[in-house]
């Protein structure tokens, strides 16, 4: 394939835009979004400018696993993270991918995020590939239970201690910057069915993504008729081995992502913009209406 120069003069983005806009308009586009599709809702990313600024390091599978002090940590932090993420509403991007699944041109949508927020936008069918944020699993019996259901058990088995914390910022695994002492303090609740270890129904660094999930995503990366990636610096090989298994197979790989990307060389047309603006003007260039602020 052929990349478009990063280095057009004066109009060389309009012109980026229309040969996007003419990949999506020939329908068939699988969606493959990433953090930074929601760092306009708030949501830090992990590798972008607001991903710079963090200073926590992302919980592993096996450390959350292996102590009993590393998932009291965890938990402390997720508590106080995820009123912020269960606050967060879809942005203009959101709402912009929504209306072209809408309209029959998005076809699929595999997002690494786990906020919610596509859906939330009023798009069906999405394979959240590292599960969603608003779900708990019991490691020991399998159960799934709503993450406001844990919420209110932590609220009850920590009174008062969220007044006695300071304000912390948020991560874009809904965890919360925290110091030690102050998750020290901090009570874990286990699975009312079982006894056994809770963790969030989504995939640690560590972790493997379900084998079926992965199956379900390749099958319909190879049915698209184009490979949209959204917002991910295509960094980790979770999403990137999609972008590659896409480049094989002779489908089309469209790139809109603030900064350069693991998978620019396989792109037929790469965008360096915000997403918010980038795909209302893509929208705007299809003809399609944007779906209303949910």
């Amino acid at each position: 394939m052929t990349q478009v120069a990063q280095d057009r003069p004066a109009g060389g983005e309009a012109v980026r835009l229309r040969m996007l806009a003419d990949l999506v308009g020939d329908g068939e586009v699988v969606v493959l979004s990433g953090a930074g599709l929601s760092t306009e809702s708030g949501i830090p990313d992990y590798r972008g400018e607001t991903g710079r600024r963090r200073r926590a390091t992302p919980m592993t599978y096996q450390e959350f696993t292996g102590s009993a002090a590393a998932r009291r940590r965890y938990w402390a932090r997720s508590h106080l993270g995820w009123r912020h993420v269960a606050a967060a509403r879809p942005n203009a991007g959101h709402r912009a991918v929504a209306a072209l699944r809408r309209c029959g041109l998005v076809t699929g949508i595999i997002t690494q995020n786990v906020d919610g927020l596509q859906q939330a936008a009023g798009a069906d069918g999405v394979i959240e590939l590292h599960g969603a944020l608003d779900r708990v699993v019991c490691l020991a019996c399998g159960e799934r239970t709503p993450r406001e259901r844990l919420d209110e058990r932590l609220r009850a088995a920590n009174p008062g201690w969220e007044e006695r914390v300071a304000e912390a910022s948020v991560n874009p695994d809904g965890d919360a910057v925290l110091g030690d002492d102050e998750a020290a303090s901090f009570r874990v609740v286990d699975c009312e069915r079982c006894g056994g270890l809770l963790k969030p129904d989504v995939i640690f660094f560590g972790e493997n993504v379900p084998p079926d999930r992965v199956r379900r995503c390749y099958a319909l990366t190879e049915r698209a008729g184009c490979l949209l990636v959204l917002g991910s610096s295509l960094a980790v090989l979770s999403g990137y081995r999609f972008v590659r298994h896409a480049a094989r197979h002779g489908i089309p790989v469209a790139i809109v992502n603030q900064g350069a990307t693991r998978g620019d060389e396989h792109a037929l047309v790469k965008l360096d913009a915000p997403l918010g603006a980038t795909l209302q003007a893509l929208t705007a260039e299809l003809g399609v209406r944007p779906l209303p602020t949910p």
